[in-house]
């Protein structure tokens, strides 16, 4: 489902370790699991499904394993897509994917937006709100439960961008294409990790 390697590089510049598995037993043993992602929200599932991984990020959550959805990872997360003709998701969020509403303006939205921060999160301590992070998306998550958003982002509405309900969290810009503040977000989802008991 896309940028892996990425993500992979920008973990080993916060110090992290992380390696690349669409093996369930393997994914297990580790501290934390980041799900990225690029592409259709249906492909990419059937893909999950496959690989027997959406079984796999409910059980590490259940587990408190810290799991980190990204970009397309983000809104797999969620209950169902509307993207090419609705897809059901993993459901460990509740709410829906729907296409960004954003009247004269181009979409998909490509750039740098500015992110408030909505709550409280070690996800982005040191971070402050209107720090900028680099989207590419065309879709964007609906969450029922407003208590869940942990940061929007405004292109043509002002969406949920970052969520929280740890161990769970998500976003849906690039961190590992957001300069020093993703690598910051990076960083911070790895020392939730580390504080993890084994």
């Amino acid at each position: 489902m896309g940028n892996l390697r990425s993500v992979q590089k920008a973990l080993e510049r916060v110090g992290s370790e992380g390696f690349i598995t669409g093996d369930p037993e393997a994914a297990g043993e580790a501290a934390g699991m980041i799900l990225p992602g690029v592409g259709a929200f249906p492909r990419a599932m059937r893909s999950v499904r496959e690989a027997g991984l959406d079984a796999l990020v409910a059980d590490r959550i259940e587990a408190g394993v810290p799991v980190l959805g990204i970009c397309l990872g983000l809104q797999l997360l969620f209950e169902s897509s509307t993207e090419h003709g609705g897809a059901a998701g993993i459901g460990v969020l509740p709410g829906a994917v729907t296409g960004l509403e954003a009247p004269g303006l181009k979409v998909p939205h490509m750039g740098w937006e500015p992110v408030r921060w909505e709550g409280e999160s070690e996800l982005v301590t040191g971070l402050e709100t209107g720090t900028p992070f680099y989207f590419v998306h065309s879709f964007a998550v609906r969450p029922s439960d407003r208590g869940d958003v942990l940061g929007t982002a405004e292109w043509g509405e002002r969406f949920a961008c970052a969520v929280a309900r740890p161990p769970l969290y998500g976003v849906q810009f690039h961190p590992e294409k957001s300069s020093a503040a993703g690598l910051r977000i990076l960083g911070n989802f790895a020392e939730i990790c580390a504080s993890v008991p084994a």
